[in-house]
């Protein structure tokens, strides 16, 4: 299924887009696509036997918003492609680089993203996003961690590269900006994405492709990531996991590199999980 929130801010619509690309609402089967959701599966499965069923919404105007409601944490891996590794000149991690967003970072796909005040080094990167749908505390496999993924969507981890690399601490400063995490369009099911080791990413920068990647290029697949990060803390549902970039950023650039300014448009997508637009503005 491809599960989505339509509306105002704050005020978002549960929804679902059909196979035949229609798209219907679920208000009156569900209060919202959140955690509680995702843990429940009679409530997925009541889903599915109504879907062909359920009003109509007519998609013109209508604003989509983040796929989930009331996220607990993202929890956001570093470095982990082979070619993003080779591009920055750094050595592949022994173990997966974590990182965290604030779940308030998280906007719509096509919501617009503010470039901070004082940033010159503002930075996209297209990720794929893991939503967590079952509790996962040690898991104890590679096999048994992708049970607990509900669903996978496509993130934008936008990066302030000074905040981020040349200010100290950690990389927080530079991820937390407001607007920072466009999500969506769709959360699609797990089933419905057999091997997530097989997707390509594609990032483009005012028309231009910049990112061209595929998720077998991951130095931890999606499953070791669920596996490890759970070793650290509980994964709940509603969690969501950024598991890295490709290639093509602007800090992999030469001189000069092409950060992003005002007036810039990004879109980027996932094989199967939809395409973001976002156009930068001054904060």
């Amino acid at each position: 299924m491809k599960l989505l929130r339509v509306g105002t801010a704050g005020a978002e619509t549960p929804a679902l887009l059909d196979a035949d690309g229609v798209l219907r609402d679920l208000s009156g089967v569900v209060p919202d696509i959140d955690g509680a959701l995702l843990a429940d599966d009679d409530a997925l499965a009541r889903i599915r036997a109504v879907a062909v069923e359920l009003p109509e919404l007519d998609a013109a105007g209508l604003r989509i918003g983040p796929p989930l409601g009331r996220i607990g944490k993202v929890v956001c891996i570093g470095l982990n492609y082979h070619d993003h590794a080779r591009e920055t000149g750094a050595e592949p991690p022994a173990e997966p680089v974590i990182f965290f967003k604030a779940a308030d970072t998280v906007v719509g796909p096509n919501d617009t993203v503010l470039v901070p005040r004082r940033s010159v080094k503002t930075d996209w990167e297209v990720e794929l996003a893991v939503v967590i749908g079952r509790t996962a505390r040690y898991v104890e496999s590679a096999e048994a961690a992708l049970g607990h993924v509900a669903g996978y969507a496509v993130a934008h981890d936008v990066s302030e590269r000074e905040f981020q690399i040349e200010r100290g601490g950690t990389w927080d400063k530079g991820k937390n900006c407001e607007t920072f995490n466009p999500l969506g369009p769709w959360l699609v099911t797990a089933d419905e994405v057999p091997d997530p080791q097989n997707l390509s990413l594609k990032l483009w920068v005012n028309g231009e492709l910049k990112q061209d990647g595929t998720t077998a290029e991951q130095i931890f697949p999606v499953a070791e990531v669920v596996r490890y990060v759970s070793q650290f803390m509980t994964l709940y549902p509603g969690d969501v996991i950024n598991t890295g970039t490709p290639a093509g950023v602007a800090m992999g650039h030469p001189e000069p590199k092409p950060f992003l300014r005002a007036g810039d448009v990004v879109e980027l997508e996932i094989t199967g999980l939809g395409r973001q637009r976002q156009e930068f503005k001054d904060a």
